[in-house]
């Protein structure tokens, strides 16, 4: 299965075909776009766990597009630019971005700083789970006293593997939300902390993103295993993975 969406926001063609394929051959879900028009579009059918955002765009100026996305998207944000200023530097921090890079960009550096900023990412993910949670039960206890068959979720991966073995690969809205349903130990997520999770914001009982994302990673497991889902909805509560998760790899804790 395709690995982690990253999203190529670039209007010069040549250079956003040449990421894209660089991207693609190492091992993600690489799409362009255009300008910001093209890439709100494509935000509203794809998951992006990562945008790497050029400033210089022909219809809405990077930084307004990266100040856009910190308010209301979960993706981590690379700016590409040929402001090589200190200046420009600071301003795209400050507004958010997570990394930025100079043109001429050296394919092999963008491929490092996406696959660090997404260590970086499973790792806020783990950490909002955890206060979302509350406390988080370790990873190694036997939940409820029964020994059973457990899935496997690898922040450094971004992968659900089920007790048969088979993996998954997860977005970074879906990393979040399994990060907080395995913090959770099989008691139900509230959709309150679900949205602080995925947002950083209180519920609004009239936003159905929650749902939205729930229903993608439902779909996917249940596509990946040929079965049911333990992912189930709890009647004005929430949503709870009924089946033990132990969260494995370096962004463990």
């Amino acid at each position: 299965m395709a690995g982690p969406t990253i999203v190529v926001v670039e209007d010069e063609s040549s250079l956003r075909s040449d990421m894209v394929e660089y991207l693609t051959g190492c091992g993600f879900h690489a799409i362009g776009a255009r300008d910001g028009a093209e890439l709100d579009r494509l935000l509203q059918s794809n998951d992006a766990s990562i945008v790497v955002l050029d400033v210089n765009l022909p219809d809405e100026d990077g930084f307004k597009i990266a100040a856009r996305l910190r308010d209301g998207h979960g993706a981590g944000i690379i700016m590409v630019t040929a402001r090589s200023s200190t200046v420009d530097r600071v301003v795209g921090l400050e507004i958010g971005a997570d990394a930025y890079l100079v043109k001429p960009v050296e394919l092999r550096e963008l491929e490092a700083q996406v696959k660090s900023l997404l260590r970086r990412l499973s790792e806020r993910a783990a950490e909002s789970a955890v206060q979302a949670a509350g406390t988080a039960a370790p990873a190694d206890t036997v939940h409820d006293g029964i020994d059973e068959a457990r899935w496997s979720l690898d922040p450094t991966e971004w992968s659900l593997t089920n007790p048969a073995g088979i993996r998954i690969s997860l977005t970074s809205m879906e990393m979040k939300l399994t990060s907080l349903l395995a913090a959770q130990a099989r008691k139900p997520a509230t959709r309150d902390q679900i949205s602080q999770a995925l947002y950083n914001r209180r519920w609004n009982p009239e936003d159905r993103s929650i749902d939205t994302v729930v229903g993608r990673l439902r779909h996917k497991v249940e596509g990946a295993i040929g079965g049911p889902a333990p992912l189930k909805s709890v009647h004005g509560v929430g949503y709870v993975f009924s089946a033990p998760i132990r969260v494995t790899g370096a962004a463990q804790g």
